[in-house]
């Protein structure tokens, strides 16, 4: 069983912008990438057209380290200081639901742990000291 903390980057539609000024200045390497657009379709969800080019969820590798960063979504808030997240990567959606509650002890869930089409377990918080985790449970190949 695997946990690691991965810090996250939020970006306000300069994600691409990013990735390759980390590429360029870090000798980082592009692991992974997805835009919004990449998403499977879903009627009730539709996804702007101005939304399909940003970045849903990238990752790079930088030295021994990975980082991972995505766009917000159009309306979703963003403030300068507030866009570093921890996400905690885990291979066991258990011990991922066991840290998701506990971690919202007195805290704000922003995002339900449940599953979606790239995780069996993710979900997204504010704990009670204000730091905002991801929960991401690696899916099973």
């Amino acid at each position: 069983m695997t946990l690691k903390l991965i810090p996250y980057l939020v970006m306000n539609g300069n994600a691409k912008q990013a990735i390759d000024f980390y590429v360029s200045t870090l000798d980082a390497r592009l692991l992974a990438s997805q835009s919004f657009g990449d998403q499977p379709a879903n009627p009730e969800y539709p996804i702007p057209e101005e939304m399909k080019d940003r970045i849903m969820h990238a990752t790079l590798q930088i030295g021994e380290s990975v980082l991972m960063l995505s766009d917000t979504f159009a309306g979703q808030p963003h403030q300068i200081g507030t866009q570093v997240t921890i996400c905690i990567s885990l291979s066991d959606a258990d011990r991922a639901k066991k840290i998701f509650e506990a971690l919202q002890a007195g805290g704000q869930v922003t995002m339900p742990l449940q599953e979606t089409f790239f995780s069996p377990a993710y979900g997204l918080l504010v704990d009670k000291f204000g730091v905002t985790f991801q929960i991401y449970t690696e899916a099973k190949h």
